[in-house]
């Protein structure tokens, strides 16, 4: 038998992250704003960041798609709120490693471990990978911003 208990409580995780977004709707004063669209099967993602001193203070995110976009979305806010820039970094880059080279998950990503069953459905690995996408535009601004900052 290959693991279908940890399948089942996978699964679990991803549809009550599907039903019960985390951190749902846009932000009243973001920093950084981005957005992403998978134009083969529609899955939008928009995602706001208030980033303080490197770290992200609040995030939010709405759109509309599947319930893996929507649950990975869910997923990462839920991991990154008060996260360094440098940390929600490492992670995305983590979590893509699962998902598209198929290393095993790192043990630090934690619940979002449950994102590995989605490897072997390489149909829907752009599903989770767009909120991932979405966060990687969000710290490039972010960065650039504080660059501007520094520079005046």
């Amino acid at each position: 038998m290959s693991e279908p208990p940890f399948d089942d409580l996978y699964r679990e995780l991803i549809l009550d992250h599907y039903r019960r977004p985390r951190n749902y709707g846009p932000l009243p004063a973001p920093t950084v704003q981005a957005e992403g669209v998978n134009p083969v099967c529609g899955d939008e993602i928009h995602l706001d960041l208030q980033v303080r001193d490197g770290t992200i203070g609040q995030i939010g995110f709405w759109g509309q798609g599947c319930s893996i976009s929507q649950a990975s979305a869910s997923m990462l806010t839920d991991r990154l709120k008060g996260r360094t820039l440098e940390d929600a970094e490492e992670v995305a880059g983590k979590v893509r490693a699962m998902l598209v080279e198929g290393a095993p998950p790192d043990r630090s990503l934690g619940d979002l471990e449950a994102l590995e069953g989605v490897a072997k459905l390489p149909v829907r690995v752009k599903c989770a990978l767009l909120a991932w996408n979405v966060l990687l535009e969000a710290l490039r601004q972010a960065k650039a911003a504080a660059r501007e900052v520094q520079h005046g």
